[in-house]
């Protein structure tokens, strides 16, 4: 299993498959590269794509060093992409949607880039995350409280029904997949910071984005997932909207239909 190294000395864990032009999976809030739907997406975009699937910062076999800022996952982004070959194509899940958003903005070496339900809540009358969200999130694993984080992330940030954590927790497999990361979700967290609430996107967070946008979102997904998609479409000059059937990612991802889609975007 090869590492490499950020800009702070960290290191990151990645595996490399396939070949042809360089494609980065970069993962949402409790995924890791070996999560079986990562595997799976990566498995079959392998015979159309050199695929880099790599653990983002404190989790799976990634190294850690505090304190957290976005800046330190962008420079662990950059890293993959140097041992990577141009052209340099982008697919983030969920926060990593943002996190890849955001790279893109501080201008990181990406070709091509598809943004997958990136959790923005435009509307007020959808759920919003409170207005303390990222700070309770913060305490709660500053206290160890891991247990309460997830759930308190999954129902407040993921609006997640309270029944839906407490069915995990009598799956000892799932839930202890969930208590493994738990630690890093004060950094999807901050990613997501001023981005739950309800209020309308602007251009200016994203005004440098220039490559070829990809935003997929599936008819299946909550409202507001399905909102924040066409909104943040509206404000990426580059962007086109992709809506279908099973593309939604708070079940189960269809590995298959998502990767149809980057298939056809990234080689087109």
């Amino acid at each position: 299993m090869p590492f490499t190294t950020s800009k702070d000395g960290t290191k990151i864990a990645y595996e490399k498959s396939g070949q042809g032009p360089s494609l980065i999976l970069i993962g949402g809030a409790f995924s890791h590269r070996k999560f079986n739907g990562l595997v799976k997406l990566a498995d079959i975009l392998a015979d159309h794509f050199t695929v880099y699937n790599y653990d983002r910062r404190g989790r799976g076999d990634s190294d850690d060093q505090p304190p957290y800022s976005i800046t330190k996952e962008i420079e662990d982004l950059n890293a993959v992409i140097a041992t990577s070959d141009n052209p340099v194509f982008v697919w983030g899940l969920s926060s990593g949607a943002v996190l890849a958003l955001e790279a893109a903005e501080q201008g990181s070496n990406i070709n091509k880039l598809v943004l997958h339900e990136p959790p923005f809540v435009v509307t007020p009358s959808d759920q919003t995350a409170p207005t303390d969200f990222t700070k309770h999130v913060i305490q709660l694993i500053a206290e160890d409280k891991r247990a309460d984080a997830i759930k308190y992330f999954m129902t407040k940030g993921m609006g997640a029904p309270g029944f839906i954590v407490t069915m995990m927790r009598f799956m000892p497999r799932v839930w202890q997949d969930l208590i493994n990361v738990a630690h890093t979700l004060p950094y999807d967290a901050t990613l997501l910071d001023g981005y739950m609430e309800g209020k309308p996107l602007s251009q200016e967070p994203w005004k440098n984005v220039c490559m070829p946008t990809l935003v997929l979102v599936g008819t299946e997904s909550p409202a507001s997932l399905r909102r924040g998609a066409k909104a943040l479409t509206d404000v990426l000059a580059p962007a086109t909207l992709t809506s279908k059937k099973g593309l939604g990612h708070t079940k189960k991802l269809n590995e298959q239909l998502i990767a149809t889609e980057l298939i056809a975007f990234f080689t087109n």
